[in-house]
């Protein structure tokens, strides 16, 4: 089991910037896939974006590609999702999850869990609220 802590959230106006942190249990990233998801009020969790075990392949929702960063730090056992240019409809609980998961390359790109479904483990989460 992976333990997870997401920070960083809070309420920002359109077009501002916000840096999400999600620390995870030593050495998960060496064995856990490990994703971000939301969730807004009324709708499922979906997924913003991950790094592959390697951190070499990077995968992000069509609906922020361009704005948002993913990025790991391996000595402090911390990912974090770097969201610029946010707008109203990112207004959502942020989570990190994790899974056990062994990755394989397909075309050089390693393959990654995109669901909420297959992810055993989640942070408490974090609310990101974008005004208007």
């Amino acid at each position: 089991q992976v333990e997870l802590h997401e920070s960083g959230g809070g309420l920002v106006q359109t077009g501002d910037s916000l840096r999400l942190s999600c620390t995870a249990s030593e050495g998960a990233f060496s064995s856990y896939a490990v994703s971000w998801f939301r969730q807004a009020p009324g709708t499922e969790r979906e997924f913003v974006a991950a790094l592959s075990w390697s951190g070499d392949d990077s995968y992000y929702a069509d609906s922020v590609k361009g704005r948002f960063a993913i990025s790991r730090d391996y000595a402090k056992n911390t990912e974090y999702l770097q969201m610029s240019d946010l707008k109203p409809e990112d207004t959502a609980v942020y989570y990190c999850a994790a899974v056990y998961f062994v990755a394989d390359v397909v075309g050089g790109r390693s393959s990654h869990p995109l669901s909420p479904a297959e992810y055993s483990d989640w942070g408490q989460g974090t609310q990101v609220t974008v005004s208007s």
